[in-house]
């Protein structure tokens, strides 16, 4: 009997430690550190060439003595190249982990920044300097993050992916009024290069600290797991060829693309096309900031919200909030035209955020970074014509009217096409299934 009582005793402490490891593990869980991490590379990374593009707009135009639709096709071809460098990086991120994409694509994007005045000759010299740009960017954009966060979260991946690409957000919001402020002072090309010589000392070392490939490197459990992911887990999905063939994947697509193409199109030229209301540059550059407000709440309040609703439904309302966006800008003036921006950024900060959520619901994660790259690729590609169809629009008829009829039609489309997705393949582990 004593025996007995010795084995009972050894066995509730050894239940004791376990249960104490793992609610320490849960209380520190390195995965916020990543997320941490992925949001500070992420600022110094997309902002840069997105966002802060709209304030270099018009000391592009007097530089090289452009218009609209000339300075607008560097920004086109720029997320042409990141469309086609996509799937790539995508297959990179699977293959060799995207720790390792992430760091080399840093370097590559800063140095780029740096060397920018190599290509400042002419505007076709500066078309190649965003093409560069573009096929860099792609390393340290969503694609190589986003695969990363889905890996360390499930239960809270929502919540986590709207964290991470808070850097974006955070980014849009900061990066135009930091770029027109050393634009103003220094010129558009020592611009760049402060810029450049950022990411290189604040987002390298950073990201070089913190972010870790997955739990198992530093033996923890994984969000919303009971026990440490097997090589099983990580395989559990749907193979990139099955995707392809699924309605699923094809609906989200020609929605993304849709919504894509049009938001960014109004986020590209937000600067000017405040300007042309007698805003001045700096009033068109806190349009500009005002996006980036908007994506930094869509960013934190679509991950929160990913995690308790359904993503489908949540998309379809989102969309249809960017497609009000778009009636304001055209139709509205004064307090509306920001209201406008307001809801167009909120779009855009929501449709980033739920390429990889619904990618990882519906085909799971044994070929995401393949499934998000390609989705993420449609989504690049229609922001690369959007800007395009503004300006030329804009020089056509001098007037954004027309192009933004069109995108008023194109996110509404979005909206419903969002509402036709079926339930999910790969739900997120209730509560009590991470409890059991």
């Amino acid at each position: 009997m004593s025996f007995d009582n010795e084995t009972l005793t050894q066995d509730q402490a050894q239940s004791l430690r376990t249960s104490t490891k793992e609610r320490h593990s849960r209380q520190t869980f390195y995965g916020w550190w990543v997320v941490l991490g992925s949001a500070v590379g992420l600022f110094w990374g997309v902002p840069i060439s997105v966002y802060s593009f709209s304030v270099f707009f018009k000391p592009l135009m007097e530089e090289f003595h452009a218009g609209r639709a000339a300075v607008s096709l560097a920004y086109t071809l720029k997320l042409i190249a990141a469309a086609l460098c996509a799937a790539p990086i995508g297959w990179l991120t699977d293959r060799y982990g995207p720790r390792r994409v992430i760091l080399i694509s840093t370097g590559i994007f800063g140095s780029l920044l740096l060397a920018n005045r190599l290509f400042s000759g002419s505007i076709a010299q500066f078309y190649c300097f965003y093409v560069l740009l573009g096929f860099s960017v792609g390393g340290v954009g969503p694609i190589p993050y986003g695969s990363l966060v889905s890996h360390w979260f499930d239960r809270l991946r929502g919540l986590a992916l709207g964290l991470t690409m808070l850097g974006i957000g955070l980014g849009a919001v900061i990066m135009p009024s930091l770029a027109q402020a050393l634009i103003a002072r220094f010129g558009w090309k020592t611009a760049y290069s402060i810029l450049g010589a950022s990411a290189l000392l604040i987002s390298g070392p950073v990201v070089g600290c913190l972010v870790k490939e997955s739990s198992e490197e530093l033996d923890l459990l994984g969000d919303g797991r009971t026990a440490k992911p097997t090589i099983a887990d990580v395989a559990h999905g749907l193979t990139a060829r099955e995707v392809w063939r699924s309605q699923d994947f094809w609906l989200m697509a020609l929605a993304f693309t849709l919504v894509s193409a049009s938001v960014q199109g109004c986020v590209v030229h937000m600067a000017p096309m405040l300007s042309d209301r007698n805003l001045g540059r700096q009033a068109a550059a806190s349009g500009s900031s005002l996006i980036g407000a908007a994506v930094m709440i869509g960013r934190i309040g679509t991950g929160y919200l990913l995690d308790r609703t359904f993503a489908a439904r949540l998309a379809s309302i989102l969309f249809a909030l960017a497609a009000l966006g778009v009636a304001l800008l055209l139709l509205g003036s004064g307090q509306a035209v920001f209201a406008g921006a307001l809801f167009v950024g909120l779009g855009l900060g929501a449709e980033v955020d739920l390429i990889p959520y619904l990618a990882s619901r519906y085909f799971g994660l044994r070929d995401f970074g393949k499934v998000y790259s390609t989705l993420f690729a449609a989504f690049a590609l229609a922001g690369a014509l959007g800007p395009l169809i503004m300006g030329a629009g804009f020089d056509r008829t001098r007037s954004y009217s027309e192009p933004l009829s069109g995108f008023l039609v194109a996110t509404v489309l979005g909206a419903i096409l969002m509402s036709r997705l079926g339930p999910y393949r790969f739900r997120p582990p209730q509560p009590k299934d991470v409890c059991q």
